[in-house]
């Protein structure tokens, strides 16, 4: 047993009458313990792909689960590719691998694959370390595991705070790791990162088993596991922060433009679109519709510090949109595939607005009782379509497959059918 493993035995996890306790992860000893240094050191940086064979060959022969990480640069570098994975398993200590020096890490995935692999918040770093070759074929994702146990709050700091009774450092979670070399504190943060990640992996494991909800972990791990990737998203420009204030299809047209123009000027550049030109920015030029470099430069977001040809640049963009034809012009709503937004169902269709009261006061209720966020319990867009288009007859076969053929797990379609069947049928008779 590890001093991690100790700790979690210690801890005041093990509490009666079912959720783990919002006490700040105070152990019976007192205070948690800082995690300041890895068991064995800060590992070097794997960068040839001599080291990376040896890094392979230690993690094929280690045994049980293997902990994955990965670092980006959100918000320094164009897309979301990761810049440092670590890993960490029994038998082959801890390890950091340089994926700019090491571009292909499929023979690691190889390597590891039908290991289980332990991440915090999963869904997040699957992405980018299905660019460099590595997919998992089972997981436990820490985070999700929180969540369904029915913890307060499930950041990894404070889920090994809370459990494990260690406070890990957390201020190089925002750096740029594009940066080489990589300074030592944060090459030791990012270890830091996996070495407690399957000791937490195991205390939750006991912890959801204890709850009865072990199997429903499991049902949501494989969902994760075997999705597909995501489809790229449709109209992306529409997601502008501020597009609530556009309302004229003019307006639309010279954000798409000037949307379109940042994100090949930044993906050219390798940073972040925002480093070229602010959201702000984008829709204040939308809104003015400037005639000139000189009012464009009046504009918020274009200040002093921009350039002339940057300046022409965008004014050109905004002129290319003034020039469209109104056939040319985005329409100001995206189509929506499936039921309307919740606000418009007290106008469009009242007797589905009543359903999905009565459904949601149900889920919120049964959510409540197994404690955990309604969302784990059931996905909200699913609960909408149910109520928009109530299957008939209205039973709990009917109502059981229209929830699973909106993606609902088996073991949320157990919880949820019975009360969403109950509550439409309340409705109903009323």
């Amino acid at each position: 047993m590890t001093d991690a493993q100790e700790t979690a035995a210690a801890s005041s996890l093990r509490t009666t009458g079912g959720a783990p306790p919002d006490d700040g992860g105070s152990t019976a000893s007192g205070a948690p313990t800082p995690l300041l240094e890895p068991r064995e050191g800060i590992p070097p940086v794997i960068a040839d792909e001599a080291s990376l064979a040896e890094v392979i060959a230690a993690f094929a022969a280690g045994s049980g689960p293997v902990a994955v990480d990965a670092e980006r640069a959100s918000g320094y570098r164009y897309g979301q590719r990761a810049y440092l994975v670590q890993l960490r398993r029994e038998g082959a200590g801890s390890a950091l691998i340089d994926p700019v020096a090491c571009p292909d890490l499929s023979a690691l995935g190889e390597a590891l694959s039908g290991v289980e692999w332990v991440l915090h918040a999963a869904t997040q770093d699957l992405p980018c370390l299905r660019e460099i070759g590595m997919t998992p074929t089972r997981l436990f994702d820490t985070e999700l595991a929180g969540r369904l146990a029915g913890f307060p709050r499930v950041g990894l700091g404070a889920m090994v705070e809370g459990v494990l009774g260690f406070v890990l450092e957390k201020g190089h979670s925002a750096v740029d790791w594009s940066t080489r070399p990589l300074p030592e504190p944060w090459l030791r943060y990012a270890a830091l990162d996996v070495e407690l990640l399957i000791d937490l992996r195991d205390a939750l494991e006991k912890e959801l088993d204890r709850q009865g909800k072990l199997e429903w972990a499991h049902q949501e791990f494989d969902a994760i596991a075997s999705a597909p990737p995501p489809e790229p998203r449709k109209d992306p420009w529409r997601r502008t922060s501020g597009m609530h204030k556009v309302r004229r299809r003019r307006q639309l047209g010279v954000v798409r433009e000037l949307w379109q123009t940042r994100d090949r000027i930044a993906q050219r550049r390798d940073v972040s679109p925002g480093k070229v030109l602010s959201d702000a920015a984008i829709v204040e030029a939308a809104l003015a519709l400037p005639t000139t470099v000189s009012a464009l430069a009046a504009l918020n977001g274009f200040g002093h510090r921009m350039g002339r040809r940057q300046l022409e640049q965008w004014q050109a963009a905004v002129d290319r949109a003034k020039a469209l034809s109104e056939s040319q012009l985005p329409q100001p709503g995206q189509p929506v595939a499936g039921p309307p937004p919740p606000r418009a169902w007290a106008d469009k269709d009242p007797a589905a607005a009543a359903r999905l009261s009565a459904a949601r006061t149900a889920v919120s209720a049964l959510a409540e009782e197994l404690n955990m966020p309604q969302e784990n319990l059931i996905a909200p867009d699913a609960v909408r379509r149910v109520c928009w288009e109530p299957p008939k007859p209205l039973d709990e076969t009917a109502v059981a497959s229209a929830l699973t053929g909106n993606g609902a797990r088996p073991w949320q379609v157990e919880q949820v059918t019975p009360v969403l069947v109950a509550a439409l049928s309340s409705d109903e008779g009323a």
